[in-house]
């Protein structure tokens, strides 16, 4: 499959406004040409609350072009540019084709999926889309997170090359799915467990569901 990186963007925290409140986020990104890519962060991008946001689990955010599509022909309306608050824009990387634990080089950077995204309600105060929450959770279509094995920079024309697949083979919409629409699936809950690539965040999530199908 053709991975390719469609834009490049990032920023810091701004104040917005919706519905004649402020609030502020770190969604609003501008396309850039590089990033410069650490640890636990991009250079000159950040979010506004690190207690859902940011940390080495989630040093860069990845949503799908082709996702674009979708919600532009089902809302009869644009979306700006990294709507989504993504780094990357990519396609050819839907949550479908990306497993939790496989490993990419993108430019000079090395990094890992760690988790998929858990969608929260900024979109739709910044789209002004107010069912667009509820549809990415139907539709699985949430993007996704990096964790930075290399530092490094990435540019707008880097090639995108997956070195590793992780055996498993549990991609970032299968976990999304057992956890929002089939709460049940027991075997699925512990095989998502067994994956030790799988950020602190998730792992909690799911050993809560494991927990509560247990006590019955």
């Amino acid at each position: 499959m053709n991975q390719k990186i469609i834009w490049l963007s990032k920023g810091k925290p701004t104040t917005l406004i919706h519905k004649g409140k402020e609030f502020r986020s770190g969604i609003c990104k501008n396309q850039v040409e590089k990033l410069e890519v650490k640890s636990s962060h991009i250079l000159d991008d950040d979010v506004a609350n690190h207690d859902y946001h940011g940390g080495s689990e989630r040093v860069i955010c990845v949503y799908p072009y082709e996702h674009y599509d979708f919600w532009e022909n089902l809302y009869k309306q644009s979306l700006p540019k990294a709507a989504f608050g993504e780094n990357l824009t990519v396609s050819g990387m839907k949550e479908t084709d990306v497993c939790v634990g496989d490993i990419y080089q993108i430019g000079e950077v090395v990094v890992q999926v760690s988790q998929g995204r858990f969608p929260c309600s900024t979109i739709n105060k910044y789209t002004n889309i107010n069912t667009i929450l509820n549809k990415i959770v139907e539709h699985g279509f949430t993007g996704y997170f990096f964790r930075v094995l290399e530092v490094g920079r990435i540019s707008s024309d880097s090639s995108i090359k997956l070195i590793k697949k992780h055996p498993a083979g549990i991609s970032v919409a299968a976990i999304h799915h057992t956890f929002f629409h089939h709460k049940e699936n027991l075997s699925q809950i512990e095989k998502i467990l067994s994956l030790r690539e799988l950020s602190e965040e998730w792992q909690v999530r799911m050993e809560k569901l494991h927990r509560q199908l247990m006590k019955r």
